[in-house]
C-alpha cells in the first residue's frame, strides 16, 4: 500500500469495517521531511504526507478528535480542519473553516469534530483552513466507500493502495512565501524530484494484469492545476468530487486545486514499467517530465524495478467537463432560462496590483475577529450586520440560487472557486459558451476560466449555514479571493454548538503573537 497507519478504520478483504462510535484521534504535528530530497520542517497530519487516510462507510458517523501538537512558530502553531466536500448538514459548526464556521485550534489543545456525512460518498480529502497553512503539509486523503456503489462491477480493487494524491511542495515556510507564489516541486502521492535536486525516489503504483482498479485522484495543491496521465493506458471515468457519473473514457485528466476523480484502469497491458504523469500549468516544472520530474511509475507484478522507457504518447481523449454528467439524472433546478433563478448573483473578480489583494465586486474577504457563525449565534442575523462589511450574501431558505463568475483576465487565472456546504450544477463551463440545464455535472470546486469565460452554476440553499466560496489556490483565498453564502440566518441562529466550540475562541484570542 502506498499510505500507512490506517486510523480506526480496517482493512478487510476489499470491505471496510468501522466501530461507528470510536473516535478517531489525528495528531498534527511538526516533523522534519524530504519527499523531493530537500529536508525541512512540515505541519502534517500522522506525522506524514499526505496526512493519515481517513477510511469510512456511507452513512458512518466521524468523531474526529484533532490534536494541535505543533511547536514550529516559524509556521502557524495553531489550526483548523475542514472536510472538503461534506455537506456539514445541521452541524456547520464542524465544517473546520477558520473565522467562518470557527476560531482556529490553538496549539496544545484539541477540538472534536462529530459529523455525519448522510447520503454522501466518493472521494474526499481534509486540509487544514487557517491562512495558507496546508502548503506546508496539512492535507489528506478522506474517503467514504458505498458498499453498495452503483460501479462496483466496474472495478476489482479499490483500497487505501489506489489513492493518488497530488500536491505542490515549498521549500521554506509558506508565511515567508513570495508573491506569486510559486511552488518548488510537484509531488505524486507524496514524493517528487525539483528542478537541480537529486534523483529522490518517485513513487510507486502497483497494479497486477488483468485487474480492473478504482483509482481516486485527488488534488491537493496549494497553487497550480496539472494534467494527469497514465502512459499507455485509458481511464474511465466514473465519479467526480462525490457525485457518480456516467462512464467517460479518457487519456488525460485536467486537474483543479482541490477537484476530485474517481476512474477506473484496466490493468491489460504488458507487463512493465509506465509513466504516470502530472504536469502543472506554472513554476520551473512546467511542461517537462525530464528526470523525472512531475512523475510517478505504474508497475505491474512481474516488471523489473526500473524507471519506464517512454512510449511518447500524447493525449487525444482529454476529459472535458461538458462531457461529464450524473449517473443518475437530476433535473437542474429552477426555470431553465439564464438569469431565471430565485437569486442570481454575479461575482467579478478584481486584483488590485498596489495593495496585492483581490476582491470579489470590489470587496477583499479579511477574516473578522469572530467567527461569521458566532456572530449569527450572537444575533447578527441580517447579512449587512455581519464583519467583514461587504463580504457577506443573504441567500432565503429553499431558494434556487444562480452564481455567475465571468473569466478572470489577471495572470493568477485561471481560478478554481469551491463552496462549502453543497455541491452546484454547472450550467455553464470554462472553455464552452452554452448552457446546459439537462444533465450537467454536478460538483464542487469548477474552474472559471479565463477571460471571455461566464461560468455559471446553480444550487438550492437546502443546508443552513455561513458557507465560505473562495478561490482555492491557497494564496488567493488568503489575499481576500472569498466571499460567505449565509444561508438561512434564522435557521442558523438556532444551531446547537458544542460547548467545546465555544471553547475555541477565547482560547484563541488569548494567544500571544509566537503562539499563533
Amino acid at each position: 500500500m502506498l499510505f500507512a497507519g490506517l486510523v480506526t478504520f480496517s482493512l478487510l478483504s476489499g470491505s471496510y469495517a468501522s466501530n461507528p462510535e470510536e473516535v478517531i484521534t489525528l495528531r498534527i504535528v511538526n516533523k522534519d521531511i524530504s519527499p523531493d530530497g530537500f529536508s525541512r520542517s512540515a505541519v502534517l497530519a500522522g506525522g506524514t504526507f499526505p496526512g493519515t487516510p481517513i477510511l469510512a462507510n456511507k452513512g458512518d458517523r466521524l468523531l474526529i478528535n484533532v490534536e494541535d501538537s505543533l511547536t514550529d512558530d516559524t509556521m502557524l502553531r495553531s489550526t483548523s480542519i475542514h472536510w472538503h466536500g461534506v455537506f456539514q448538514q445541521d452541524s456547520s459548526w464542524a465544517d473546520g473553516t477558520s473565522f467562518v464556521t470557527q476560531c482556529p485550534i490553538a496549539a496544545n489543545n484539541s477540538f472534536l469534530y462529530d459529523f455525519t456525512p448522510s447520503g454522501q460518498a466518493g472521494t474526499f480529502w481534509y486540509h487544514s483552513h487557517l491562512s495558507t497553512q496546508y502548503c506546508d503539509g496539512l492535507r489528506g486523503p478522506l474517503i467514504i466507500y458505498d458498499p453498495n456503489d452503483p460501479h462496483k462491477d466496474l472495478y476489482d480493487v479499490d483500497d487505501a493502495s489506489t489513492i493518488i494524491s497530488l500536491a505542490d511542495w515549498f521549500h521554506s515556510p509558506a508565511l515567508n512565501a513570495p508573491f506569486p507564489f510559486f511552488y518548488t516541486a510537484n509531488l505524486i502521492n507524496g514524493l517528487g524530484r525539483f528542478v537541480g535536486g537529486p534523483a529522490s525516489p518517485l513513487a510507486v503504483v502497483s497494479v497486477e494484469f488483468g485487474l480492473r482498479y478504482r483509482f481516486r485522484l485527488i488534488s491537493m495543491s496549494c497553487e497550480p492545476n496539472f494534467v494527469f496521465g497514465i502512459e499507455g493506458h485509458e481511464m474511465t471515468v466514473i465519479e467526480v468530487d462525490g457525485v457518480n457519473t456516467n462512464p467517460v473514457v479518457v487519456d488525460s485528466i485536467q486537474i483543479y486545486t482541490g477537484q476530485r476523480y474517481s476512474f477506473v484502469l484496466n490493468a491489460n497491458q504488458r507487463i512493465d514499467n509506465y509513466w504516470i504523469t502530472s504536469i502543472p500549468n506554472l513554476g520551473d516544472t512546467a511542461n517537462t517530465t525530464a528526470g523525472g520530474l512531475n512523475s510517478a511509475i505504474l508497475r505491474y507484478v512481474g516488471a523489473e524495478h526500473c524507471d519506464p522507457v517512454p512510449k511518447n504518447t500524447t493525449s487525444t481523449r482529454p476529459l472535458l467537463e461538458t462531457a461529464l454528467h450524473p449517473l443518475t439524472p437530476v433535473p437542474v433546478p429552477g426555470p431553465h432560462k439564464v438569469g431565471a433563478a430565485d437569486v442570481s448573483i454575479n461575482l467579478n473578480i478584481g486584483l488590485n496590483l498596489t495593495s496585492l489583494r483581490y476582491t470579489l465586486n470590489g470587496v477583499s474577504f479579511f477574516p473578522p475577529a469572530a467567527p461569521a457563525l458566532l456572530q449569527v449565534l450572537s444575533g447578527a442575523e441580517l447579512a449587512q450586520n455581519l464583519l467583514p462589511t461587504g463580504s457577506y450574501f443573504a441567500l432565503p431558505p429553499n431558494k434556487v440560487i444562480e452564481v455567475s463568475i465571468p473569466g478572470s483576465a489577471d495572470p493568477g487565472g485561471p481560478h478554481p472557486f469551491h463552496l462549502h456546504g453543497h455541491n452546484f450544477y454547472v450550467i455553464r463551463s470554462a472553455g464552452s459558451s452554452t448552457y446546459n440545464f439537462d444533465n450537467p455535472a454536478i460538483r464542487d470546486v469548477v474552474n472559471t476560466g479565463f477571460s471571455g469565460d461566464n461560468v455559471t452554476f446553480r444550487f438550492v440553499t437546502d443546508n443552513a449555514g455561513p458557507w465560505f466560496l473562495h478561490c482555492h489556490i491557497d494564496l488567493h483565498l488568503d489575499i481576500g479571493l472569498a466571499v460567505v453564502f449565509a444561508e438561512d440566518t434564522g435557521a442558523i441562529s438556532k444551531e446547537v454548538v458544542p460547548t467545546s466550540w465555544k471553547n475555541l475562541c477565547p482560547q484563541y484570542d488569548g494567544l500571544t503573537p509566537s503562539q499563533l
